[in-house]
């Protein structure tokens, strides 16, 4: 445990962009003409954060719970899966302080989507939507994300270790 009772943990996750698939970033439906690939929904803020908290708890990544060999995962929703991550963090006594993450997207332009996004995560995480600080970038023309043949995110978790309570005997 850590003798200051916080930790930080970082998240990165990375999909291509393809035609034919639903687009959900942090949990909420984006209006767009091509989707992220992968073997859940392939939410990549999600992804990110999912993998910030099981960091900042010292409990594994993201692959390690939920492999993309295992078929049960086969289009599993994000949203259930750092759910899993945040019992098994809260489960150790962790709980999360803030959460400050980015999506790097050429198009489509999601401005309009980030305060839904901030509220969504908010719910999933147990804290309040000003805990929660979602950021996006674009990818200015330059590489697989400026090309548009791909989405990233980044996510940095703040942990706490939740005080035991004194009794009145104490």
């Amino acid at each position: 445990m850590s003798s200051l009772g916080i930790r930080v943990g970082e998240g990165h996750d990375t999909h291509r962009l393809i035609e034919g698939r639903s687009l959900v970033l942090g949990g909420v439906d984006i209006d767009y003409d091509y989707g992220l690939d992968g073997h859940s929904d392939a939410d990549v803020l999600l992804h990110a954060i999912t993998d910030a908290i099981l960091g900042a708890a010292g409990i594994g990544d993201i692959g390690e719970w939920f492999p993309n060999t295992d078929e049960k995962y086969a289009g599993a929703d994000s949203a259930v899966l750092l759910r899993a991550a945040v019992k098994g963090m809260n489960d150790r006594g962790w709980f999360v302080g803030n959460l400050d993450c980015t999506v790097f997207a050429e198009r489509p332009k999601l401005s309009a989507y980030k305060d839904a996004m901030q509220i969504r995560i908010a719910e999933l995480l147990g804290v309040e939507p000003g805990d929660v600080n979602v950021k996006a970038k674009s990818g200015e023309a330059v590489g697989p994300v400026g090309r548009q043949e791909a989405m990233t995110a980044s996510a940095v978790a703040l942990i706490f270790k939740q005080p035991a309570l004194e009794t009145a005997e104490d």
